[in-house]
């Protein structure tokens, strides 16, 4: 009725060649006559004196149409006006972060090219009309934080086109229409955390093939198993269950897999990895651990592969494989001793049998005898030699020196058993024999 007087106002007000107001303008004025509060003069510039809205602020024209009214974080005060609805072109409408209160006008939902609705920070309540079936256009829906209730319209699924779905700190309740994941499969962004849903997570929102980011459905009442087809979600997005009344096994499938616990925390009834709750036999269908006395011979939990072959299922080591594998080291490491001994002891053998039962020297008069199993270093310095051994010169009358000596060629005559004769033959050329002593 409102919109309808300012028509007639502007009729009665227009005459002769002065042009007025046309009749988007003027759906726009009904939406500034419902703000009651605008603190920082947004809509200041919106006058019916112009000949279209094109220039006020947060309007956007193509053709002296209004495609878009973008007015976010202005702190204005007021509900949302049915007139919107009139603006048959109208695109896009971004009013978040200001006081709207009341509902969302069905009417709105006349401008069926809408491709956005952003509404999210007001305090809009209410349920949502059944006619969101009628976007077939939209593209992005955010009307998180506000205090809507009820369930999301069974219509919503008929926005194949929705890319953007924030419904987000509200109070909705209900479970997710059917088809609900089937239907909407251009959905890139879902977040439908800290509402009231309840009931389970139908089976076709793993068919959400475009998700990026998080799928977000914590802080709700959804109850049952969680889906496996939830594993059919692309592994790059995050699925965040937490803080829901799920119960049962979590699926070890595709998205689903190397999760950690947080994505689950706050389901007393989840169990399996990776929460540290496990399954009972009853819940995973698997042998529990307290059944495996009732095995024959407590033999370990046995399973089938393909070829109709029984297979232990791995389990860990058990303590009679452990105390294995301790006795085979400890045997293995006495055959390596057993080894090196025998090693040892034949070399010794042929050393001591082929110096005459030793490596003995007298020195001093006290005889000290040693074993070695490996040859004495060729790099013995002379100085040592010189201490272990005497040369006894055979022929006295022969005198010769110590450098006369290192330049001799020496031969070996023979072996007794004092000593080793040696045939020397000097620089200059006579030669002698002598002795070494041991």
């Amino acid at each position: 009725m409102f919109p309808l007087i300012l028509l007639l106002l502007a009729l009665f007000n227009c005459h002769g060649l002065v042009s007025c107001l046309n009749n988007e303008g003027y759906a726009l004025l009904s939406f500034k006559q419902s703000i009651y509060e605008d603190p920082e003069g947004s809509l200041s510039n919106w006058n019916s004196s112009d000949d279209n809205p094109c220039s006020w602020n947060g309007v956007t024209c193509k053709d002296f149409k209004v495609m878009s009214v973008s007015i976010p974080k202005k702190k204005l005060y007021g509900f949302l006006p049915s007139a919107l609805g009139s603006l048959s072109d109208l695109r896009h409408v971004n009013l978040r972060n200001n006081r709207f209160f009341g509902s969302l006008p069905a009417e709105l939902f006349q401008a069926q090219g809408l491709q956005s609705l952003v509404l999210y920070g007001n305090s809009l309540s209410g349920s949502l009309p059944n006619q969101f079936g009628k976007l077939k256009y939209l593209q992005t829906l955010d009307l998180s934080q506000n205090f809507f209730n009820g369930s999301i319209p069974s219509s919503t699924v008929l926005c194949k086109r929705l890319r953007a779905l924030d419904l987000s700190r509200n109070n909705f309740t209900g479970s997710l229409p059917a088809g609900f994941g089937a239907s909407l499969v251009s959905l890139e962004k879902l977040d439908l955390s800290f509402n009231k849903f309840d009931g389970s997570i139908p089976s076709d929102v793993g068919n959400l093939s475009s998700l990026q980011g998080t799928a977000d459905l914590s802080h709700n009442l959804f109850t049952g198993s969680i889906p496996a087809s939830l594993g059919n979600l692309p592994e790059k997005v995050y699925i965040d269950l937490t803080y829901n009344n799920l119960s049962g096994p979590i699926p070890q499938t595709g998205a689903l897999m190397n999760r950690g616990p947080t994505a689950f925390i706050g389901n007393p009834g989840l169990c399996g990895p990776p929460l540290k709750n496990p399954c009972s036999s009853v819940t995973d269908g698997a042998t529990a651990p307290s059944s495996i006395p009732f095995l024959p011979n407590n033999s370990p939990p046995q399973d089938s592969d393909n070829n109709g072959r029984k297979s232990v299922k791995g389990r860990g080591l058990s303590k009679i494989a452990v105390v294995a594998i301790i006795v085979s080291d400890v045997i293995g490491i006495c055959l390596v001793g057993l080894l090196f001994s025998y090693c040892y002891s034949r070399v010794c053998q042929r050393s001591k049998n082929r110096d005459g039962n030793s490596y003995g020297f007298e020195k001093g008069g006290k005889k000290r005898k040693e074993c070695f199993c490996f040859r004495k270093d060729e790099s013995e310095t002379l100085s040592e030699n010189v201490e272990q051994y005497d040369l006894v010169a055979l022929d006295a009358q022969v005198a010769f020196d110590l450098d006369e000596l290192l330049k001799a060629s020496a031969f070996v005559l023979g072996k007794s058993g004092i000593g080793i004769v040696y045939k020397v033959v000097l620089e200059d050329g006579p030669y002698f024999s002598c002795e070494k002593i041991g």
